[in-house]
């Protein structure tokens, strides 16, 4: 299982670990809730579980934990900038539908 960060994610992650001045690096999960059913989560980490995937793309660490691995196994996490807008973009080849908004999806 693997997942992968773009160098402009890893950029964007380490810049705002920097200026946060500690954490280890950042949580991707999965929860259950809007319409399809599952949306992602991002969360700094300043402690590691037992149970945590740890991920490392240059200086950049990624954190999965045991749960939402399997939803997010061979994600590439990217940090896009379009215009005025920039955010992270999750390219998962798991996802089988979205809703209409693109809050959340479903396996």
């Amino acid at each position: 299982m693997a997942i992968t960060m773009t160098h402009a994610a890893e950029e964007h992650v380490v810049k705002h670990l920097a200026h946060r001045g500690h954490g280890l690096g950042i949580r991707l999960g999965v929860k259950t809730t809007g319409c399809s059913g599952l949306s992602y989560v991002l969360e700094f980490v300043d402690e590691l579980a037992p149970e945590d995937q740890v991920f490392t793309s240059g200086d950049a660490k990624l954190i999965i934990d045991p749960k939402s691995l399997s939803f997010l196994d061979g994600t590439e996490l990217d940090f896009v900038k379009e215009g005025l807008n920039e955010g992270f973009q999750f390219n998962n080849p798991n996802v089988k539908d979205e809703c209409g908004c693109g809050e959340s999806f479903h396996v």
